[in-house]
């Protein structure tokens, strides 16, 4: 497929880039804080297992007060800055204007091939812009990069069996590749997660035994609950059983909508396929979305 014949993410309106960048940027900062608190959480459950004393003071104490402090300066900061909502708000603007760009670039509705080129592309960028005024109300920055791509416009000015392949490729398949690839990591992810809380759930087992006969003198129970307590935490988030099934069921959708896209041959029924295509793929994000925010309320 010629260079010219390609649609890529570096290629789609510059709403997409500051959205994507706004929800990574939210991603990040919202699993970091997460990871700092479950840090915190375990290192005050160590502390209070021993009693590390000089003089009168029980330096062990003091270190499960101080991780106590800190976790709660982390939670008062996480819920001030609201990492997740810039995720999750993030996200959708991006996927709404990565969705709103392919539509637009392959004559899909309510694009579809006019012979008033000028006001589609006009009535394109107005809802990109409402878009942008529904979206999140700050750290989306000016975009640097224009609404329409001179690689959407060639696209859009090819016959329809090169914006059939180029779509296909680049969008259907690309995005069906990405599902599977996600729902194999999410379902190790699961297995491996559901183990490690197996161990930490026999360790406290067998701590707490050798506690009750005298064989040792601490609580080490109490990490363990720590521990579980903290796995299951972080895999709550994460969602990795629900989102592993959720993204094999959506690759297998995008099979099919790929074998309807292949069968098209006239204009009107590619622009109501593609429209399909887009909210198959919309389909998919809003139950991620329903499943993160459901996991953080």
């Amino acid at each position: 497929m010629p260079a010219t014949e390609r649609l890529t993410d570096e290629d789609l309106p510059g709403l997409f880039h500051v959205a994507d960048a706004l929800s990574l940027r939210g991603q990040r900062d919202y699993l970091k804080a997460l990871r700092i608190r479950l840090v915190l959480a375990v290192l005050a459950a160590v502390c209070g297992v021993f009693a590390v004393k000089v003089g009168r003071i029980d330096l062990a104490a003091i270190g499960t007060g101080v991780a106590l402090l800190v976790l709660l300066l982390v939670e008062e900061h996480f819920r001030a800055s609201s990492p997740e909502r810039k995720w999750y708000d993030g996200r959708a603007l991006a996927e709404s204007a990565k969705s709103m760009g392919w539509r637009y670039a392959v004559g899909g509705s309510p694009f579809p091939l006019d012979d008033d080129e000028r006001a589609v592309e006009l009535r394109f960028i107005a809802q990109l812009d409402a878009l942008r005024r529904d979206g999140p109300s700050s750290g989306v920055v000016p975009p640097d990069r224009p609404t329409v791509s001179h690689a959407m416009r060639g696209l859009r000015a090819a016959d329809l069996a090169t914006r059939r392949l180029v779509y296909i490729t680049d969008r259907i398949t690309d995005q069906q590749t990405w599902y599977s690839r996600k729902a194999d990591f999410n379902d190790r992810r699961a297995r491996q997660a559901q183990g490690l809380l197996y161990v930490f759930a026999g360790s406290g087992i067998a701590a707490a035994f050798t506690r009750a006969f005298g064989v040792i003198d601490f609580d080490l129970a109490g990490v363990a609950a720590a521990l579980i307590a903290g796995g299951a935490a972080w895999s709550g988030t994460k969602q990795y059983s629900t989102l592993g099934r959720a993204y094999a069921y959506a690759a297998t959708e995008l099979t099919i909508v790929k074998d309807r896209l292949r069968l098209v041959e006239d204009e009107v029924t590619w622009a109501a396929e593609v429209a399909d295509a887009e909210e198959a793929i919309s389909r998919e994000h809003t139950m991620w979305r329903a499943s993160r925010t459901s996991a953080t309320t």
